[in-house]
């Protein structure tokens, strides 16, 4: 079961959602006098995956009605079938109502992400590869999507700017070459290991000369992979990125790199297709639930 994120590092993002979705108020809603009227909702998966955003939907609701209850029945990171019951939720319908897409939309997509990243986890299974994510997150939402790539089995690459050196091709031509952006960066002071993007066999010889810990094989054929493999040979961490999809990445892990770094895990993934149903007390005395 993967770690939970503490609920403060994401309430932010689950205000901002409502803000954006409910605004001044929804007048739909309001418009059909509920009141305080209680009611229960019911969400379901509508096909297979990794659940991935239950403590957020938990949060979307509990803001809006603090006395809600929500029952979960499976946890971020468990594998769900079409037709498994994930929740129940009881409370004001009014808070219900108006919460009800902003908390799918969050368990959708997290799901989404989780989902996608077990299947490239799957797929190169029995290797040595470790499959991680990027920076091409959802603006906003990046602590939350980086979650869902650890739910899915996936790890995590730098978080942003701030907690990694990733010398990519724009900051090497701007230095003028590998050798002389590597040196600047052990002269600053920063204490972390250095990870050089190459796009050749000179930049790959050029990396390992200046002592990158990580070499990362930018948009490389299989052949050119192999290549450079056998050029580093353990002389730094092997990273492929770029063009990996999951027709491929079994081949490029059997190798033997040791990280496929995968953008589309955050930027492309399919929303998993989860429903809610709401009951109010009198639809349920007349259905006799």
């Amino acid at each position: 079961m993967t770690i939970p994120i503490p609920e403060k590092e994401y309430m932010e993002i689950v205000e901002r959602a409502l803000a954006e979705d409910i605004g001044k108020g929804d007048v739909t809603t309001s418009a059909l006098g509920f009141g305080d009227l209680s009611a229960e909702a019911r969400i379901r998966a509508k096909e297979d995956g990794i659940i991935c955003g239950m403590a957020v939907a938990e949060a979307v609701f509990k803001k809006l009605d603090p006395e809600a209850i929500f029952e979960g029945f499976v946890y971020d990171g468990a594998r769900v079938r079409a037709g498994d019951m994930l929740a129940k939720v009881a409370g004001k319908a009014t808070a219900l109502l108006s919460g009800e897409r902003t908390a799918l939309n969050f368990i959708q997509q997290l799901s989404g992400v989780s989902t996608l990243t077990f299947r490239f986890v799957r797929a190169v299974q029995g290797t040595k590869t470790v499959i991680k994510d990027t920076r091409k997150t959802s603006p906003g939402m990046r602590i939350l999507e980086k979650y869902a790539v650890r739910c899915g089995g996936g790890a995590n690459h730098r978080t942003g700017l701030f907690d990694g050196v990733m010398l990519k091709d724009n900051h090497i031509d701007f230095a003028g070459g590998i050798a002389e952006a590597v040196k600047r960066v052990r002269n600053s002071g920063v204490n972390m290991p250095v990870v050089v993007e190459v796009r050749n066999m000179n930049e790959v010889k050029d990396a390992i000369e200046a002592g990158a810990e990580t070499i990362m094989l930018d948009n490389m054929s299989l052949k050119d992979i192999e290549e450079a493999s056998r050029e580093i040979n353990g002389r730094a961490e092997v990273e492929v990125s770029g063009n990996v999809n999951l027709l491929n990445v079994t081949m490029i892990a059997e190798i033997g790199v040791d990280v496929i770094s995968v953008g589309a895990l955050t930027h492309s993934p399919d929303a998993l297709d989860i429903s809610m149903e709401i009951i109010l007390p009198a639809i349920q005395n007349k259905m006799n639930i």
